[in-house]
């Protein structure tokens, strides 16, 4: 019996290609080779598409694209291909066709809904979001705007574009009087904490925006809610299902990108140190919000429980990390569903929304 060709895309223009290259590792090394043939997809920092034929460990390294074997590829937006397009170095193009891709891309440009609409487009079933819910997971101000229409509780917040940079101070006053200091300045569509700030007076604010503005031309800044950060494993497509949450104890003054890749020095705790019952209501409300924003196939929905058990969500990460210290796989596996497994489960998720979507 032939394999299911499953294409793997990873790296990306995007301020979060280096945690790509590491999830994306640890996906082909764990990925049930009895079932799926596997075809690695690479794009560089600088947005080239690469058909990568070696070694996961040169993937891992950052070192993948000097590969000898390495040619310029493409997926074609055509449905009659259905798959990639190498186009050899004597300008000669070859069809290689795929039956499901798994981008394992995190950030701008591949967790944004860009690269989904692509993949719709192409008629390839793909593991992950569809463009609509992925692109306002990805922005922190819509995810905002729908999650409080759909009655869930999140923290304060105000945004800026940067075409109104001119008006900075005023609108650091405004925050100074709606949120109150400390307060977090975030890019609004970034991920693995890259830009974000805590600001406790008017002069950091005014810099952590600015600072913001390097990765986003829009800003979020949410008042401070003290509380546990407790995750939230959600998989499913139309009845989607909920794992044991777990807890975070960054090792910084919050879980910013060094606490969560530099130092790993943060403690994780399955299940997240609360009570039961808030433990229930992080996953129903996880759910809620899951179905609210049109997620499929998967997300890791974050939240802060304070210590008087009030529950807020943070964020909808739509393809969280799959590196061998990340909250998503090790939620299942506490739940029973090895790391293989969730793989392969996450694919018969892509070819039933394929088939819901066609039927």
């Amino acid at each position: 019996m032939a394999k299911t060709k499953v294409a793997i895309i990873f790296g990306g223009v995007s301020s979060e290609h280096d945690v790509s290259l590491i999830s994306a590792s640890s996906v082909i090394r764990n990925i049930d080779k009895t079932k799926y043939e596997v075809i690695c997809i690479g794009i560089t920092k600088e947005g080239r598409w690469l058909y990568y034929p070696g070694d996961v460990e040169l993937i891992e390294k950052g070192e993948w694209f000097n590969h000898e074997d390495c040619v310029s590829a493409v997926i074609s937006p055509d449905r009659q291909h259905r798959g990639i397009l190498k186009i050899m170095p004597d300008g000669e193009v070859s069809h290689l066709s795929v039956d499901c891709v798994f981008p394992v891309l995190h950030g701008k440009n591949g967790e944004d809904g860009t690269i989904q609409g692509l993949f719709t487009l192409a008629d390839i079933p793909f593991v992950g979001c569809d463009m609509l819910s992925s692109a306002s997971c990805m922005d922190k101000a819509t995810t905002h705007i729908i999650l409080e229409q759909a009655g869930i509780k999140m923290a304060k917040w105000l945004s800026i574009i940067k075409s109104d940079i001119d008006t900075l101070s005023q609108f650091c006053d405004l925050c100074k009087q709606k949120l109150k200091f400390p307060m977090f300045v975030k890019p609004a569509n970034a991920g693995s904490s890259i830009g974000v700030s805590k600001a406790c007076d008017k002069d950091e604010l005014g810099k952590a925006i600015k600072f913001a503005f390097t990765h986003d031309s829009k800003v979020i800044v949410e008042e401070q809610i003290i509380g546990k950060e407790v995750e939230c494993a959600v998989l499913g497509n139309a009845k989607p299902e909920a794992a044991t949450p777990g807890e975070i104890a960054p090792c910084n003054d919050f879980y910013d990108f060094d606490a969560k890749y530099v130092l790993n020095e943060s403690k994780l705790f399955i299940p997240a140190r609360v009570d039961a019952d808030i433990l229930k209501t992080v996953q129903q409300t996880a759910v809620k919000a899951y179905k609210a924003i049109g997620c499929s196939g998967l997300s890791r929905v974050d939240f802060f429980v304070t210590q008087s058990g009030d529950i807020y969500l943070n964020e909808i990460n739509t393809l969280p990390g799959f590196t061998s210290i990340s909250m998503y796989p090790k939620m299942w596996e506490a739940d029973n569903m090895p790391y293989t497994k969730l793989i392969t489960r996450l694919i018969e998720l892509a070819f039933e929304r394929a088939e819901r979507v066609d039927g």
